[in-house]
C-alpha cells in the first residue's frame, strides 16, 4: 500500500541541521510554522482526517486538523533524532519488567502507524528488532535516514518491496533466532492479507499476516502502542494476545485480531491526533 509521502529531502535535512546546531527545543517550535505550511496545502489529508474523526465520533475543525499535522511532524522529527540521540528519550511504562521479559523472548510485535512507533525501536538498544514494513519514504529522505550514524545497530528493516520470498526468509530467520519481528497491524500490503474486524462499530480491514504467522509458529504475540506525551517522552502500553491451537485456525486468528483492534481503539480514543493512517481507513477498497 502506498500513501503519498509528505515532506521533502531538503526540508528534512534542513530541520536535522537545525537540530545539530540549535538543539531539540528549537526544532520543536519550528514545527509550528512547518505544520502551518502543510495545513494550507495538504487538502487531501484534511479530507481523510475529516472522515477519520467522523468514524471515531470526535469533533473535527481547523484547530484539531492543525494539531494532528503537528503531532505527525513531531513524531517524524523524533524518527530521525532518536537514531542519533536515543539517550535523550524517556518512556513511561506500566509493568516494565513484564514488557522486557516478553520482548527478550522474541516473537511477533504488533505495531500501527500511531504515535512514536518509528522512534521507539531506536531506544531499545539491547534488543534485536526486525520491523517488517513497506518503506514509503521518498528517496532523498530515505538517503538521509540511511546515512545517519545510528546508536542502535540492532534495529533492522525488512522491506516488503523486496518481494515475498525475501521477506518470508528474513522473518523465518529472525524467529528461529528468537528475535522480535514487528509488523504493521493497521495496514495490509496485499488484499489476501486483509481481514475485516469491528473497529469503532464498523468493519475495517486489518493485516491478518502477523496473526497467521504467530499462530503457525506458536511464537508469542504482543500488541504495543507508543503514545506521545511531551517532547521526547512517550508512554508505552502493551497487551499479550494468546491463541489456542486446539481451536479452528481461522476462528482463533480472527478472535486475536479483534482483541488487537479493541486494544488499538482504546488508544485511538485516548489520543485521536496520533494515528497517522492518512487515508479513508473504513472504505472497503483500501489502496494498495
Amino acid at each position: 500500500m502506498n500513501t503519498k509521502q509528505r515532506g521533502s529531502g531538503w526540508s528534512i535535512k534542513l530541520v536535522f541541521t537545525f537540530y545539530r546546531l540549535f538543539g531539540y527545543t528549537f526544532i520543536y517550535y519550528l514545527m509550528y510554522p512547518v505544520t502551518f505550511f502543510y495545513f494550507l496545502v495538504a487538502g487531501n489529508v484534511k479530507e481523510a482526517l475529516k472522515d477519520y474523526y467522523a468514524h471515531i465520533n470526535q469533533p473535527f475543525n481547523n484547530g484539531i486538523y492543525f494539531e494532528h499535522l503537528r503531532h505527525f511532524a513531531i513524531t517524524m522529527c523524533d524518527r530521525f533524532v532518536s537514531k542519533v540521540s536515543p539517550q535523550d528519550y524517556t518512556f513511561e511504562i506500566d509493568n516494565k519488567e513484564a514488557l522486557m521479559n516478553h520482548l527478550h523472548q522474541g516473537g511477533i510485535l504488533l505495531l500501527s502507524h500511531f504515535g512514536g512507533w518509528a522512534s521507539a525501536g531506536n531506544c531499545f538498544s539491547d534488543l534485536k528488532i526486525n520491523i517488517v514494513m513497506q518503506e514509503s519514504l521518498i528517496a532523498p529522505i530515505k538517503c538521509i535516514e540511511d546515512n545517519l550514524e545510528t546508536k542502535n545497530p540492532h534495529l533492522n528493516i525488512i522491506n516488503l518491496s523486496k518481494g515475498g520470498v525475501y521477506v518470508t526468509m528474513k522473518i523465518a530467520s529472525a524467529l528461529l533466532n528468537n528475535e522480535i519481528v514487528a509488523m504493521m497491524a493497521d495496514r495490509a500490503t496485499e488484499a489476501k492479507n486483509r481481514e475485516f474486524v469491528t473497529f469503532f462499530g464498523k468493519n475495517a480491514a486489518f493485516n491478518k499476516n502477523p496473526f497467521s504467522i504467530a499462530y503457525k509458529t506458536e511464537k508469542p504475540l504482543m500488541g504495543i502502542a507508543f503514545s506521545y506525551q511531551k517532547p521526547q517522552h512517550y508512554r508505552i502500553e502493551f497487551i499479550e494476545i494468546t491463541m489456542n491451537k486446539n481451536n479452528h485456525t481461522e476462528e482463533e486468528i480472527h478472535k486475536a485480531m479483534q482483541t488487537y483492534a479493541d486494544f488499538f481503539a482504546s488508544h485511538v480514543r485516548a489520543y485521536p491526533n496520533q494515528w497517522f493512517n492518512l487515508y479513508p481507513f473504513w472504505k472497503e477498497e483500501v489502496p494498495l
